[in-house]
């Protein structure tokens, strides 16, 4: 089972939306059942979760893990194809956000663009990565940083920008034959507090 996968049909994306597929997901991906032992976890009919069971197969959201017999019935054992899933903006290609439309390092909606561009493009390159049976080179680095003013803030980000320009204009090598663009994405945003329900006016777009 993967740890995180993306979704990227449009199909597939609607079918883990519905209520009753997403809590028949959570239940699969903590372990292998039947259609019969799901049953009495979501209140539903052996025949209804199996109905489900089979949209979400056909979509790859699940597989058979094994089968075994229960009286004279042979049961299918379905798993998640993944531990959690999570939907890419290819899913709504005709609307999906362009960061190449506006440039605007301090707007929060930009920042949400890129944020979705990311999910797209390393999803595609996870599944041709896995159809190509080939290891993807990514790296990511994620902290938290508490600014002590406004004004510090201002200055990390402007030192920021500095020193990943600097290295940018140090190894870019356009010209070189051999070589592979890569995309660099760096976010700066206010942390979310889990029992916030949501940021002060003043920090809102």
């Amino acid at each position: 089972m993967l740890d995180v996968t993306v979704i990227e049909d449009a199909e597939a994306a609607a079918v883990s939306l519905d209520p009753i597929r997403a809590r028949l997901l959570s239940e699969l991906a903590a372990g292998p059942a039947s259609a019969a032992m799901l049953a009495g976890k979501v209140g539903l009919p052996r025949q209804k979760v199996n109905y489900h069971l089979k949209a979400l197969e056909r979509h790859g959201l699940v597989e058979l893990a094994g089968e075994r017999r229960k009286g004279n019935v042979t049961e299918r054992l379905m798993r998640a194809t993944a531990a959690s899933y999570v939907i890419s903006p290819l899913a709504l290609a005709a609307v999906q956000p362009d960061p190449d439309r506006f440039r605007d390092q301090m707007s929060a909606r930009w920042l949400l663009a890129l944020g979705a561009r990311l999910v797209r493009d390393v999803g595609s390159l996870i599944t041709g990565a896995a159809k190509a049976r080939k290891r993807l080179a990514t790296y990511a680095l994620d902290g938290e940083v508490r600014f002590a003013s406004a004004a510090d803030r201002a200055a990390f980000i402007e030192e920021l920008t500095a020193g990943v320009s600097s290295l940018i204009r140090k190894y870019d090598a356009p010209g070189a034959e051999s070589g592979r663009d890569h995309r660099i994405v760096v976010a700066v945003h206010p942390t979310v507090k889990p029992q916030a329900a949501e940021l002060p006016s003043s920090t809102q777009e």
